[in-house]
């Protein structure tokens, strides 16, 4: 399957924006040195920014609660350098309160002020509910909740696209199913190593949704190799997948294929996948995922690395599901 081209660019769902095959995950960014295991001083997590906004990517994804509002910060400042987005997209996330849980309406009205002014914009393309695993489905989508007040702000013209981004792929199915949102982001859940999001992916195609699929790294040990960052979904990565990493990464050498370039292009390569999140906290990092995302791979490594990567009756490659 030919992969698409960097500077092509799809329909986002049902909305009227069109976004790259790339997008640059921005979390890392945010200073979150407990979840990403990495450090982002501000002049690095600026001059990375500044990378990637030079770049031919075009779409950029945050969220209100990235280090407590620096990675928005920081992207604001950047924005006001270059005297706006251009043709940039940016999506960020209306979070809850991380301090009370508080995932009512009226926490979503105050998320979206905080990154309006943060982002310095006056109306943000697109925004995702995120993480609505921390709440119930029944709270968020009831009379005057989350997505009530999310949806009361698109008709107001303040967001433009809405959609839903989180973890529990059951869930987000369930989501989808409303008919309320335009795109899915999910994360760890569609890599070389757990596919446990092909069920929302197929939902996602039936209905014209957008999946926006984030880490397919899986935090880590798909770039660095499971000897360098044994860690997956934020979190150490059990043996069994550090096992099958190993065995993938032989493959790949046997290849003579950077396995990050093969992690990368898996999520690029499926067409239920509109655009793929790679988080990254140093500027050559935008240039470096440029060349993977070029890397050509052979047809027959593919099969291989089904084999050896992924076991469905594994509950360790999929606990995440």
């Amino acid at each position: 399957m030919m992969l698409p081209d960097i500077h092509s660019r799809r329909r986002l769902g049902t909305t009227d924006l069109h976004v790259g095959p790339l997008c640059i995950g921005t979390a890392p960014l945010g200073d979150m040195p407990d979840a990403y295991g990495v450090r982002a001083p501000e002049p690095l997590a600026l001059a990375t920014l500044r990378a990637a906004f030079d770049s031919a990517i075009g779409f950029l994804d945050t969220s209100n609660n990235y280090g407590d509002g620096r990675a928005e910060r920081r992207i604001g400042a950047i924005l006001r350098e270059r005297g706006g987005l251009g043709d940039w997209i940016v999506a960020t996330k209306a979070d809850r309160d991380m301090t009370t849980g508080d995932f009512s309406g009226d926490r979503m009205r105050r998320s979206v002020e905080e990154s309006l002014e943060r982002l310095g914009l006056d109306r943000l393309q697109f925004a995702y509910i995120h993480d609505p695993e921390h709440s119930t489905f029944e709270y968020i989508t009831g009379r005057g909740g989350a997505l009530d007040a999310m949806q009361d702000l698109q008709r107001q013209g303040v967001i433009g696209g809405l959609g839903i981004s989180g973890g529990p792929v059951d869930l987000l199915i369930r989501y989808v199913e409303t008919g309320a949102f335009a795109a899915v982001e999910t994360h760890n859940r569609f890599t070389l190593l757990n596919r446990s999001a092909n069920p929302l992916l197929d939902v996602c195609a039936a209905r014209g949704v957008a999946v926006v699929n984030a880490a397919p790294y899986g935090s880590g040990i798909l770039a660095k190799g499971p000897d360098v960052a044994a860690r997956y979904a934020y979190q150490d990565a059990p043996a069994s997948l550090v096992d099958r990493t190993r065995r993938m990464a032989a493959i790949c050498a046997d290849h003579d294929v950077p396995l990050a370039a093969a992690a990368l292009q898996f999520s690029m390569r499926d067409p239920r996948v509109t655009s793929t999140v790679v988080g990254m906290t140093r500027p050559e990092r935008v240039a470096q995922t440029l060349e993977l995302a070029a890397v050509r791979i052979p047809d027959a490594l593919w099969p291989a690395l089904d084999a050896a990567g992924c076991d469905m009756d594994d509950p360790e490659a999929n606990r995440w599901g």
